[in-house]
């Protein structure tokens, strides 16, 4: 979490308003290491088997992209009362690879809030963020819908 961020309530949320956040640059070592526990493919385990898939090279995951987009958000900007609830993702996509040496940012843009019908002290945040990398191309696109608490109401004296 950004220490110095302001965390926001759902009141202090706007559809249209965009939090961008720091970068990162992934190397060789961390997509290999991923991509060995979690999804051990070639084209993610081995430089060398890798030139022979669809990619030509070692490429990362997009689950590590995922993971690693989520490190962005939760450490940038968008700090949301309660944390980072996520009710689901309704979209999901990876349209370039990420490659050693990728430095990757985040912008979260809010697309659509509402209050919770069946509990009051929270709402419903859609929101879109795209991961870009150095050259400002698209590495991660994703729509997700997540619950933001309401601001408490002032105790009463």
């Amino acid at each position: 979490m950004n220490p110095t961020a302001s965390i926001r309530y759902y009141e202090d949320l706007s559809v249209g308003d965009k939090f961008p956040t720091a970068s990162l640059t992934v190397t060789e070592a961390e997509i290999i290491a991923f991509a060995s526990q979690y999804d051990p493919q070639s084209f993610h385990t081995d430089a060398s088997a890798a030139q022979r898939s669809v990619f030509g090279r070692l490429v990362a995951s997009g689950w590590h992209t995922a993971a690693l987009s989520m490190r962005l958000m939760v450490l940038g900007e968008f700090q949301l009362a309660g944390g980072s609830v996520g009710l689901g993702v309704e979209k999901l996509e990876w349209p370039q690879p990420v490659l050693p040496g990728d430095t990757l940012s985040v912008v979260s843009e809010i697309m659509e809030k509402r209050l919770s019908r069946s509990k009051p002290d929270r709402g419903l945040v859609k929101f879109r963020s795209t991961t870009f990398n150095q050259r400002g191309e698209p590495v991660q696109r994703m729509a997700a819908l997540q619950i933001v608490l309401c601001r408490p109401a002032p105790a009463a004296r």
